[in-house]
């Protein structure tokens, strides 16, 4: 096995939107964070919707996290003073979780004319590859992954006070009827999966009262870090940003829509979702299986919670390609999003075809 390297942190560039900030936000962190000597920023490599930066200080490493350019209009997902707010009571609880060192909530008095948050690193692999990873150790990382799942799901809401921060009762409606806003405000091609299925969520809503759990709704394995030393162990979960107080269903239905596996369509392997198709790794029924192990309880509404994950993946990517679309951004790796828009939706029809997960 080898060493695979730390996410990977490059000079900011000309046209990088923190650039113009730079000599503000320095004083401004020196300021806060009682930090001496030379500050550098640089800019994390990847991702495809908020912006993250490593802040080198004479006494460690910090990582700084900003909604991107053209934004202001998408609230999901960017608002970074609640990320920050959310991590500051969730992590006592999860230490997997970034501790917060900064919340900066108002844009007015912003070094960067935008609300933003400081954390910590948490320094690892980012398993956005792993070739070099044989069957055994997928297996074990793989269920590591899912377990983690099901201990956040087992944080009591009421004792952190994160209850504060979310509505469960309702939780699966408003995701609907959100989704299906986005969608119409982000469409840029005709999906018609994307109707499909839209239609379907909105006529096949559980009517179970709201479960109350702290769900990440991204959690995938590109969120995640392990040790390189030890890839089973689990040492932090990133990208905080969609995490809410919600269904725990809904959470694992978004970790299936991201799975794929060895033996699903050529265009689903084609994306770039993460090693999970690698030999070793359990398929989605033993992920299921698994969880619910954890959790001793039986998963309530998966086709549901797959169809609606699956959903929110093809949106969240149809929103970042509607800002390159649209001139916001020009990062070329955007310019192939409208494509997996219609796969990934075209995973989630098959299972309301199917009746099942597939």
């Amino acid at each position: 096995m080898t060493s695979a390297a730390k996410p990977e942190a490059r000079s900011l560039k000309d046209d990088d939107p923190l650039r113009p900030h730079l000599a503000g936000l320095t004083t401004f962190l020196r300021d806060r964070l009682a930090l001496g000597g030379e500050l550098e920023v640089l800019r994390f490599a990847g991702g495809y919707s908020n912006l993250t930066y490593l802040v080198k200080t004479g006494a460690g490493e910090l990582v700084l996290r900003t909604p991107p350019p053209g934004a202001a209009h998408i609230k999901a997902g960017h608002d970074m003073a609640r990320e920050g707010r959310f991590l500051e009571r969730l992590h006592p609880r999860f230490p997997l979780a970034p501790r917060p060192l900064l919340v900066v909530d108002d844009a007015a008095t912003s070094p960067l004319g935008v609300p933003f948050f400081v954390m910590e690193r948490k320094v690892g692999r980012v398993l956005r590859s792993a070739a070099d990873l044989d069957a055994p150790t997928m297996r074990a990382v793989s269920t590591a992954f899912i377990d983690a799942l099901a201990e956040l799901h087992a944080v009591d809401v009421h004792a952190t006070g994160l209850l504060a921060l979310g509505k469960p009762d309702g939780y699966l409606r408003r995701q609907v009827e959100g989704w299906v806003a986005r969608d119409k405000n982000s469409r840029i091609d005709d999906v018609s999966d994307l109707d499909i299925i839209a239609r379907w969520l909105q006529a096949n809503q559980p009517t179970h009262p709201g479960r109350a759990t702290v769900v990440h709704n991204d959690f995938k394995y590109d969120n995640i870090v392990v040790d390189p030393a030890d890839p089973a162990r689990l040492v932090g979960v990133l990208d905080w940003e969609l995490a809410a107080i919600g269904d725990p269903s809904a959470d694992l239905g978004t970790v299936l829509a991201y799975w794929v596996q060895h033996d699903d369509d050529d265009a689903l392997k084609a994306l770039p979702l993460g090693p999970t198709t690698l030999p070793g790794n359990l398929t989605r029924a033993e992920l299921v299986a698994r969880y619910q192990e954890q959790r001793g309880r039986e998963v309530e509404d998966l086709l549901f919670c797959f169809v609606l994950g699956g959903y929110r993946i093809a949106v969240i990517a149809q929103q970042i390609y509607f800002r390159y679309a649209r001139g916001y951004t020009k990062d070329p790796r955007f310019a192939s999003l409208g494509f997996a828009v219609a796969v990934v939706a075209g995973h989630a029809a098959r299972a309301i075809d199917l009746g099942r997960v597939p």
